[in-house]
This record gives structure tokens, C-alpha cells and sequence, in this order.
């Protein structure tokens, strides 16, 4: 079975890098997300409309190139967790977490018995469908698993702090946007009172040796975050990548057209 070298990183103390994709799944895109240098693709299910059967497509085109999978599930059920595991997902980031029982859950569906509750499906896709030592798919199957809590709403930066100290949670990951729906600030992101919830997530993570993850939209933005704190950064996400590109493209060929 294949290890993680995204959370071996992380465990380390350095920054990984990656994007979020959201709409613009093919068999290509693993190889040229990897081929621009992203350590991990963490795919958005909640809000895409993407299957079950395209994300097993991707882990496969992604097998052989180092881009280590993460998923945000449609939602916070162990349905969701648990098939996404066994089709090869190598992460999993939750939406809307707010309290240590909570996350003691969540963490409950990534392990198996006598640990946990996720099924045993073994000689399938998560462990490239070989043969070899239940007991050792098992340990390397948990070793391998980020578990990452989303940190969204009010309720959940006034207890992110119990929610990283729950052992198999290994990062706060923040949404910012929900974050500011849930403070009343809609589309408010810069904030002084997202600002707090950031140092308050940062601080929780720091005193649990945990990741502090972050969909930075701009290179301005991510840097100042990575300066803070944060060093598991998405780097914007497709739709915006492709639009924000096209636009500044076609913007400067027809000021240059009309010069």
C-alpha cells in the first residue's frame, strides 16, 4: 500500500501545497496537477455535484504520480467517510465541525475495530487491490488517513481548541467564507472578526501540534497566512484558476489590440 507523503510533511513541520477542484475533473487532471507542482488535490464533493464513481476515477489516474487525494464529502455521514476511504481517498477534510464529540466520531469512521467503526473491505481499490497482512493494511490505512476538521461556523471557532486536542484529528482546516455567513458578516472575509477566529484557530492547532490548512485565493493572501501559521495551503481552486487566467489573458490581448 502506498503512504502519504503529504502528512509525513506536515508531521515534519513543513508546508505542502496544493489546490481544490470543485468542477474541471478529467482523466488528465491528476498528471497536470502534479506536473505544476501540487502535493495534493483536495476534491470539494459538498458543493460540486462530482460522484462517488468520478472521485474512484481520479484516485486511479492519480496512482503512480505522488498527488495524494483529499476529499471534502457531500456530508458528515459515515457513509460518506467510509467509501471514500475504500475507494482510495487518502485524506478527508469535514465540513462544519463544532465539537469534540463530534470529532471523536468522525475519527471513529476512519478506524477500524477495535478503534473504530469503518468496515473491512480489503483486496479493493484503497489498497491497490493486492494481496498481503490484514493487520498491516490496517495500521498503514490509519497511519496514512488526514483527517482534517473544518473550522466554519461560530460554535466551531469557540471549540476548536477541544476539537484539536481529540487524537486522529490532525488538522483544522479554515473555511472562511462559510465562517463569514455564520458571523454575520457575509463575504467579509478580511474582517476583524474572521482575523480572530484565525488566530484562534492557529492557537488551538500550535498547542496540539496539529495542521493548520487554508484555501488561500491569492499568492498575497496565502503568504501572509503561511507568515502566520498556516502550512497545508491550497492554493485557489480550479473554476477560479481558469477564470482568473483566461480573464487576465484576454484583458491584456485586447488593450493590446486597441493600442
Amino acid at each position: 500500500m502506498r503512504d502519504n507523503p503529504v502528512k509525513q510533511k506536515l508531521q515534519r513541520g513543513e508546508t505542502a501545497f496544493g489546490t481544490m477542484v470543485f468542477e474541471l475533473v478529467s482523466p488528465g487532471l491528476p498528471a497536470i496537477l502534479s506536473a505544476a507542482g501540487a502535493e495534493f488535490a483536495l476534491y470539494d464533493m459538498e458543493h460540486s455535484g462530482i460522484s462517488m464513481e468520478e472521485m474512484k476515477r481520479q484516485f486511479a489516474y492519480g496512482r503512480g504520480l505522488g498527488l495524494v487525494p483529499i476529499v471534502r464529502p457531500p456530508g458528515k455521514q459515515y457513509q460518506f467517510v467510509s467509501r471514500l476511504l475504500d475507494l482510495g481517498a487518502m485524506g478527508l477534510m469535514l465540513p462544519m465541525v463544532e465539537s469534540r464529540a463530534e470529532a471523536e466520531e468522525i475519527v471513529s469512521w476512519t478506524r477500524y475495530a477495535p478503534r473504530g467503526v469503518r468496515g473491512a473491505m480489503f483486496g479493493g481499490a484503497h489498497d491497490d487491490y493486492a494481496p498481503g497482512d490484514v493487520a498491516e493494511k490496517m495500521r498503514i490505512a490509519e497511519d496514512r488517513t488526514i483527517v482534517l476538521a473544518m473550522i466554519e461556523t461560530e460554535k466551531g471557532v469557540a471549540n476548536v481548541d477541544e476539537i484539536m486536542s481529540v487524537d486522529g484529528i490532525h488538522g483544522a482546516h479554515l473555511g472562511q467564507f462559510d465562517l463569514s455567513l455564520s458571523l454575520g458578516i457575509p463575504g467579509q472575509v478580511d474582517h476583524p472578526r474572521i482575523d480572530a477566529a484565525v488566530q484562534s484557530l492557529l492557537a488551538a492547532c500550535k498547542a496540539h501540534g496539529k495542521f493548520a490548512a487554508c484555501m488561500a485565493p491569492t499568492v498575497e493572501i496565502a503568504r501572509d497566512w503561511m507568515r502566520q501559521g498556516f502550512n497545508m495551503v491550497s492554493y485557489s481552486y480550479d473554476i477560479g484558476l481558469l477564470a482568473n487566467g483566461l480573464s487576465d489573458g484576454i484583458g491584456q490581448l485586447r488593450g493590446k489590440a486597441g493600442s
